[in-house]
């Protein structure tokens, strides 16, 4: 894999990833930023979340669970002190669905926790990582 990041100015940037697609990262005003764009920290935990998410989907689509929709809420907890890194991330799914089973949801999440998602197990070596989630049925 490769990417590449872009100061274009003030502390906003531009970041490439090797399969050509753009994103612009930028600071809060206090630290010189206009708020362009997400923060790179935001980008960690978007990343986790579409990790996560991806593997959960499929997971859930090989055992032939009937979902419409699935988004993961996350909720994260920095150091206080510098460097800043994350000390807490809880990630939420909300899975919809018709007649979901709640034990393949919470399998589906499980091995994307603990064997497929690189971003959480990563993320795991330095933050206590949690994860719930809750089962809408579809109408």
């Amino acid at each position: 894999m490769k990417a590449r990041v872009k100061w274009l100015d003030n502390m906003s940037f531009v970041g490439e990833s090797g399969s050509g697609h753009s994103i612009v990262m930028d600071g809060p005003p206090e630290s010189g930023g206009r708020n362009l764009g997400v923060r790179p920290m935001e980008m960690l935990l978007l990343g986790l979340g579409g990790c996560a998410s991806f593997d959960v989907v499929l997971i859930l689509q090989k055992s032939k669970q009937h979902i419409i929709d699935c988004e993961v809420q996350i909720e994260a907890a920095r150091a206080d002190k510098e460097p800043k890194v994350f000390t807490r991330i809880h990630l939420h799914f909300v899975v919809t669905g018709r007649s979901v089973s709640a034990e393949k949801v919470e399998r589906a999440i499980k091995l994307s926790a603990e064997k497929y998602c690189s971003a959480s197990i990563m993320l795991a070596q330095m933050a206590e990582v949690t994860h719930d989630f809750e089962l809408i049925e579809a109408p």
